[in-house]
């Protein structure tokens, strides 16, 4: 948890990590400097959308069928032209694009791929709510010059890096290369992220669940039947749950690191071109699922790890809860005693 010491800047902390482990790869130092470097650009623009023309809607539409918002436009290519020229990445995979991205002509093709969500939470954008950038590190498995998916398309225990950026009160990188989950804070009088939170470690068990209960007919049995479990008295406490809900999963999961309990999208029958849910497998779950495990939580399908899905398309939507182990696994236990007819 946070420890109240700031100092530390993002670089010397991992290139510190690297000297415990020289086994590691000293390109990691690079890959988050450049991660970060994208994220200033992005937070300065936040942080003045409501005094510029950057709010509100593109008036076009991405793959995934949502209206594309001017920031999330302006992000987007923001992390794509510094990423993909870079020199670290063989491939790029974002949210925004139907295909994966080729490092262009010219620019050196690297060891790495990466896939990101370059702005979560965009419907929030107008209403100051806070929003983030999602992304995660693997390494290239081709050998050849040839360009192709299957540098992305690896399961999340492969994962090597990932993290997330929050651009709330204040802009926060918190991130993982698999040696614990630590915090950074822009600080924007030096232009630095500091170390303000060392090893996140998310309680066993908590008493906050967070889902759009909105959904809450068209869910399976058995995760209604947890969230009712929830509502009930809690034999520890003698209260309820408590349900907070912000509707921008960089800002929901990081509470969940922070204080506990479970966050939750699983699937449902809303929509029937969406069966696996909303969330992204690779651009969304995966990277959190690493970090959840890192700070000792777990996250699942409601079946399975998330860490253990092999991905099979760049866009693949999977149902997630995430958080304490005792609540991962209580809502697992709903899920396979209710659900087995499948609905």
């Amino acid at each position: 948890m946070a420890d109240g010491k700031v100092g530390t800047n993002l670089t010397r902390h991992i290139y510190q990590k690297q000297m415990e482990h020289p086994e590691a790869t000293g390109e990691l130092t690079g890959i988050l400097n450049q991660v970060a470097f994208a994220a200033k650009i992005v937070s300065r623009e936040v942080n003045k959308a409501g005094l510029v023309e950057i709010l509100g809607l593109t008036g076009m539409e991405n793959v995934q069928g949502e209206e594309v918002q001017k920031l999330d436009d302006f992000a987007n290519e923001v992390f794509i032209n510094i990423l993909g020229k870079s020199g670290h990445f063989c491939i790029i995979a974002t949210e925004e694009e139907a295909e994966a991205i080729t490092v262009p002509e010219g620019y050196k093709r690297g060891n790495y791929s990466i896939a990101l969500d370059p702005l979560d939470g965009s419907s929030n954008i107008d209403f100051n709510i806070a929003i983030g950038t999602i992304f995660s590190v693997h390494r290239r498995v081709t050998e050849d010059e040839g360009e192709g998916e299957q540098d992305l398309m690896q399961p999340g225990r492969k994962i090597i890096a990932a993290g997330y950026v929050l651009y709330g009160s204040s802009t926060m990188l918190v991130v993982s290369t698999g040696d614990g989950v630590h915090g950074f804070t822009l600080d924007p009088s030096v232009g630095e992220f500091l170390q303000s939170h060392t090893d996140i470690q998310i309680p066993d068990k908590g008493n906050i669940y967070s889902i759009n209960e909105g959904n809450y007919p068209y869910w399976t049995t058995g995760v209604r039947k947890y969230i009712d479990f929830l509502k009930e008295k809690d034999k520890a406490s003698g209260r309820p749950y408590s349900g907070r809900y912000i509707g921008s999963m960089v800002a929901d999961m990081h509470r969940t690191l922070l204080k506990g309990g479970i966050f939750m999208y699983p699937a449902d029958k809303k929509d029937p071109k969406k069966p696996g849910g909303k969330l992204r497998l690779l651009y969304e779950c995966a990277p959190f699922a690493f970090l959840v495990a890192h700070a000792g939580g777990a996250a699942s399908t409601g079946t399975g790890p998330v860490l253990d899905v092999v991905p099979e398309d760049l866009h693949q939507r999977v149902p997630f809860f995430a958080g304490s182990k005792h609540d991962v696994s209580q809502v697992e236990w709903f899920v396979g005693k209710y659900d087995e007819d499948k609905e």
